[in-house]
């Protein structure tokens, strides 16, 4: 009988000893913290365990301790990310007791932002030659689509003789050999996210002349080939003339 209540006693310690954590913004249910670029996130921890109990904290992110001034460790701990960055999201922070490891609580971040699709770009390609435009669609949540157009109108793929890949981080839109009365233009790449609306980024696209490129590296060969036989022609030469002077 004294054996089982020992066991209980135990279990109820092991219960009710724990850290907890809470943030702004809020954590929800999942521990998970939604959040923004460029913004602060606070995360605070306690521990029910009082600092005589030797409640020390330990921090870490994604599973790297993190650096606590000593004040900043006794009974209640904060860590402050500031400002949130790309690299935040998805990092996990968890807060738990040194002396004991098994006791700890994490929370997650999700950091929302839009594609980078402002600006506009200049783009020059010779005719007959390749046409790439990339469009950056990198962004949390993902964009739930991405279109092209050209003067304002839908692009004909076929027409144009245009292909577009995308491998969820950016919109690849080429072709093959480029023509003034087909590809030069306004294009714009449009990308539609569930958050943050609709996104648009302009190429202005010009076609030019080809020009004729010169083969370099032949040239220079000849031109030392040449360089080469007129010496050892002027070296001969010098040999006879010191032979009929002797």
């Amino acid at each position: 009988m004294g054996s089982y209540c020992f066991l209980v006693l135990a279990l109820c310690a092991a219960q009710t000893l724990c850290v907890t954590i809470e943030s702004v913004p809020g954590v929800n249910g999942e521990g998970v913290i939604l959040t923004e670029l460029e913004t602060t996130v606070l995360l605070l921890c306690r521990s029910n365990r009082s600092e005589g109990e030797g409640a020390e904290l330990v921090w870490l992110r994604n599973g790297a301790t993190v650096a606590l001034r000593e004040g900043n460790r006794k009974g209640q701990s904060a860590v402050c990310v500031m400002p949130v960055i790309h690299q935040d999201n998805g990092a996990t922070f968890t807060c738990r007791l040194s002396s004991n490891a098994t006791v700890e609580a994490s929370a997650t971040l999700n950091v929302t932002y839009p594609p980078m699709l402002s600006g506009s770009d200049n783009v020059w390609v010779e005719d007959d030659s390749p046409l790439v435009l990339h469009c950056d669609t990198f962004a949390n949540p993902p964009v739930s689509s991405v279109r092209w157009t050209l003067n304002d109108s839908a692009l004909d793929l076929l027409a144009g003789g245009f292909s577009v890949s995308d491998n969820g981080f950016a919109s690849r839109l080429s072709a093959d050999k480029a023509e003034k009365s087909k590809h030069e233009g306004l294009y714009r790449c449009i990308a539609d996210s569930p958050v943050y609306g609709i996104k648009s980024r302009d190429f202005l696209v010009t076609v030019t002349e080809k020009t004729f490129k010169f083969p370099l590296m032949p040239i220079i060969a000849g031109v030392v080939v040449v360089c080469l036989t007129g010496l050892l022609a002027i070296l001969s030469r010098w040999k006879k003339i010191i032979k009929c002077c002797k």
